[in-house]
């Protein structure tokens, strides 16, 4: 069977609805695929794009094939091209290269059965080239028809919601990574391993490492059929079929039985006929997840200040000259995972994208960036814009994954040429929240200027050589030489208080009369004079300095 990325067996073959290759090569271009023969002309019509099943290859009249993983240097490419010409395709396009000699007997075997032969560039992948086409077939007048079962190609949640109705159970559909892609709205008694699966987007890591380990996924790649996993425990009994494109494997259908129900009888066949179906939506996802790509990159770029704004802004699809503002999005630990939609990344575009706002969420070492635009012109009504998105975004992702979440929201600017100064503000000011530890949530830099002005100090001094035996120095030494000393910790705990012995003590778990016995010896071992001002405040920037190396929260 040839997976249907186009024209729907038995659609329109009237010429209005046919594209010619002439036509379709113009739009394309050269940078896509290349012609190396054509038999009958560039006046062949083409009506569709499909992607060959070597293990049912069938071939439709007037489609272009897309040999993905045959090589145009073996004989099975010679015997593609003539099944090809018996069936009436439009053309067969190879993988990059002209080998000769094989390029002569490809050619041969293109004049005698009067198909044309083509070969896909270097530089355009086949997800990339299945995008290419299709575009340039609707350019050329081919009126786009819904892909198989009706559901409209790429969207996968349908297609999740179809299979998991015909075979009476809850489907979702994962990518090679074991990322969680689309899954059905089957929600009754829906196990754990599902509802994990789900909550966090993907296969949970542990559960991943154990079926990497038990062979689980050499088997599902290299299968040819569809696995069955039987019930096991709270585990229900799932099925599992690789989705592929040639020889290319795109990623995976899991069926598992819901609320103690068998799955359907014919539950197999239908996922083998479910999964061949799903090469085209997959393929579609990849084309469409590259142009997320490029347009995260493109923001990623504005953020950085790299490039040309009007050009950037014109690849992220944004307005240049719109009021905008940047959030910066972490957590309470300073730390969060920006793996995909496994993280705070894939919550924040999900979110984001039910608020209704305009924007591009940027992964970033550990925190999360998000580019919003669009924003109105009064400064009132943008501030007002902007801090509405950054509490929603807190708790909603708060209440998600825990209450650490923090929102920096960055400066309102008239345009994406200030992006750059937005995100640095909204990055100071979401490390101030952090550092701060405390109940607030969102703020501007204004809210908390005091911290981030304290940081900035901490650090323009971290690279000012201080005398080596300092007071701290000395207790850092006396710590590191007595397992189980905490005199920094103490003297940072009094400093930090403000001197209140027994606010300092309640924050240690210790009696106020362990904490003064503690001063006396801070002060005999250091010769710290507690009661200097300049030895406090020296004391207070060096702990500042060092806190990272001893542990300290930020």
């Amino acid at each position: 069977m040839l997976t249907d990325l186009g024209q729907a067996p038995g659609g329109g073959t009237g010429a209005e609805d046919h594209g010619t290759l002439e036509r379709l090569l113009s739009v394309v271009g050269a940078g896509a695929v290349e012609l190396h023969t054509a038999p009958q002309g560039l006046r062949t019509s083409v009506t569709g794009v499909h992607v060959l099943d070597a293990l049912e290859p069938v071939i439709r009249p007037r489609e272009l094939l897309l040999a993905v993983g045959v090589d145009p240097r073996s004989a099975h490419a010679v015997d593609v091209v003539r099944l090809a010409g018996e069936a009436g395709a439009a053309g067969v396009v190879f993988g990059p290269g002209r080998p000769e000699p094989t390029a002569r007997a490809l050619q041969t075997a293109a004049e005698e059965s009067g198909t044309a032969v083509l070969f896909r560039t270097a530089w355009c992948t086949w997800a990339q080239l299945v995008g290419v086409l299709r575009a340039g077939l609707a350019a050329a007048g081919v009126h786009p028809v819904p892909a198989t079962g009706g559901v409209r190609l790429g969207d996968l949640d349908s297609l999740a919601d179809a299979v998991a109705a015909l075979v009476g159970g809850s489907v979702t559909i994962e990518d090679t990574e074991s990322r969680v892609l689309a899954y059905s709205s089957t929600e009754e008694n829906v196990d754990e391993m599902r509802r994990l699966t789900i909550l966090g987007r993907r296969v949970p890591p542990w559960r991943v490492a154990a079926m990497r380990e038990a062979g689980f996924f050499q088997a599902l790649w290299g299968a040819g059929d569809v696995l069955h996993r039987p019930a096991h425990g709270q585990d229900p009994e799932r099925l599992v079929g690789a989705v592929r494109a040639g020889g290319e494997a795109l990623g995976s259908l899991w069926v598992a039985a819901v609320a103690g129900r068998p799955l359907a009888p014919n539950a197999a066949e239908t996922l083998r006929a479910a999964a061949r179906a799903a090469a085209a939506h997959l393929l579609h996802h990849r084309t469409h997840s590259s142009d997320d790509r490029l347009v995260e990159d493109a923001a990623r770029a504005l953020l950085e200040d790299r490039g040309s704004v009007e050009v950037l802004a014109e690849r992220a699809s944004l307005p240049p000259r719109q009021p905008c503002a940047v959030l910066a999005v972490g957590t309470g630990s300073g730390r969060l995972g920006d793996d995909g939609p496994s993280g705070l990344y894939g919550l924040l575009t999900l979110h984001c994208a039910a608020l209704g706002h305009r924007v591009v969420v940027v992964p970033a070492g550990g925190r999360t960036l998000v580019l919003l635009t669009g924003l109105e012109h009064d400064p009132g009504r943008a501030d007002g814009q902007v801090r509405r998105l950054g509490q929603a975004l807190a708790d909603q992702l708060s209440a998600t994954i825990g209450p650490a979440v923090k929102v920096g929201l960055g400066d309102v600017v008239p345009g994406l040429a200030g992006a750059p100064a937005s995100r640095r503000s909204a990055e100071r000011t979401l490390r101030a929240l952090i550092a701060a530890a405390g109940p607030r949530t969102v703020a501007r830099s204004e809210d908390v200027a005091d911290t981030v002005g304290i940081l900035q100090v901490v650090d323009a001094l971290r690279e000012v050589a201080l005398p080596p035996r300092t007071s701290v120095a000395r207790l850092r030494e006396f710590d590191a030489d007595h397992s189980g000393s905490c005199l920094v910790e103490t003297l940072r705990a009094y400093l930090d208080h403000f001197g209140d012995v027994s606010a300092a003590s309640r924050a240690l778990g210790v009696h106020s009369n362990s904490l003064r016995y503690r001063l006396r010896r801070i002060t005999q071992v250091s010769g710290l004079d507690l009661g200097s001002p300049d030895a406090r405040l020296l004391a207070q920037v060096q702990l500042r300095l060092g806190q990272d190396a001893d542990g300290a929260r930020p």
